[in-house]
């Protein structure tokens, strides 16, 4: 997976963090770069961690999976942009409050990361390749890192957007999201088959 695949992937993953964050934005009376960068940190710390204990789980079981890896990548990438697709375009509004307690932050930053732990797994299958002179193992961890700062800046404008403009975009943001990972898993089949 080269850098701007990474790019890529890192904001639509970020799209579920950016949404919780315009939410968070629209019930904050009064925004502060503090407590943007609060919900940032939680959300993309949480977003590098769970890929790189993805790929920790997948690495467990890399000989098994070598021979239908894209396939693997394909299906998880389809499922989850496929669930963000389907969540925006849901009428249920998820109840948010304006509140940076550790205990709401922890189950928000988990919730909106869940989908990164499967792409850690997928890193296992279709290796990270940042920089040639690392090897896979810290090219993955720059990888994790990338997805994490950039979910972080995204949550940070995500706070000031739903503060300033409210739920408008929301919605918009995690369907682009969910596209984008689903065109991401197709790109992965379709360069396996050599199309690409």
């Amino acid at each position: 997976m080269d850098f701007v695949t990474l790019i890529v992937l890192a904001v639509g993953l970020s799209m579920d963090a950016f949404a919780v964050s315009v939410c968070k934005g629209l019930a904050m009376p009064k925004i502060t770069f503090g407590k943007s960068l609060i919900a940032g940190l939680w959300f993309g710390g949480f977003q590098a961690l769970m890929p790189f204990v993805g790929y920790v789980l997948g690495v467990q079981f890399e000989a098994f999976i070598n021979a239908v890896a894209p396939w693997i990548a394909f299906v998880l990438l389809v499922i989850i942009g496929g669930n963000m697709v389907r969540e925006s375009l849901s009428k249920k509004e998820e109840a948010v409050t304006d509140a940076l307690k550790m205990k709401e932050m922890l189950i928000l930053a988990v919730a909106t990361s869940v989908d990164a732990l499967a792409i850690g797994i997928t890193f296992a299958c279709v290796p990270v390749a940042i920089a040639t002179t690392l090897g896979e193992f810290l090219n993955t961890i720059l990888g994790c890192l990338l997805i994490g700062v950039t979910t972080c800046i995204i949550s940070m404008a995500g706070i000031k957007i739903g503060n300033v403009f409210g739920t408008k975009y929301k919605n918009k943001a995690e369907c682009g999201g969910g596209i984008i990972l689903i065109l991401l898993g197709l790109k992965i089949l379709l360069e396996h088959f050599g199309i690409l």
